[in-house]
C-alpha cells in the first residue's frame, strides 16, 4: 500500500448558498470521507483551506495570494492509502467535489 494525495480544486463557491445548503454538502463530505476511513483507505482528513494567503517568492518577495482562477484553487486535502495510483483515482469518484464542478487531483506520495 501506498500513500496519495488528493487536492481539492475548484468547487468551492460558497456564496449565494444558504446554510442549509452548506451543510448539505458537509454531511456528503463526511460521509463520503466517513466511507473512505471505513475502509481503511483515509490515512488524514486534512482540512479545507480559506480562500485568501500570501505567496513567498525569493525568500523576501511576499505578494497576497493566491490568486488563481477560482476553477484551480485549492480548497483543502486528504491523504488516502491505495495499491496503486490507479486505485486511488478510482476511490475519488464519490467526492462531493464532483457536483460543485470541481475536480481531484490524485498524486503519489514519495517515499523517502
Amino acid at each position: 500500500m501506498s500513500d496519495y494525495l488528493y487536492i481539492y480544486r475548484g468547487g468551492a463557491n460558497r456564496e449565494g448558498r444558504s446554510p442549509e445548503v452548506m451543510q448539505q454538502v458537509m454531511q456528503q463530505w463526511m460521509a463520503w470521507l466517513g466511507e473512505l476511513k471505513a475502509q481503511g483507505h483515509l490515512k488524514s482528513s486534512g482540512e479545507p483551506l480559506e480562500d485568501t494567503g500570501k505567496v513567498v517568492r525569493n525568500k523576501t518577495m511576499i505578494t497576497d495570494g493566491p490568486y488563481a482562477e477560482s476553477k484551480d484553487l485549492v480548497g483543502g486535502f486528504s491523504i488516502v492509502t491505495a495499491d496503486s495510483l490507479e486505485k486511488a483515482a478510482e476511490l475519488s469518484a464519490g467526492c462531493p467535489i464532483f457536483e460543485a464542478g470541481g475536480l481531484v487531483e490524485v498524486r503519489p506520495i514519495m517515499g523517502m
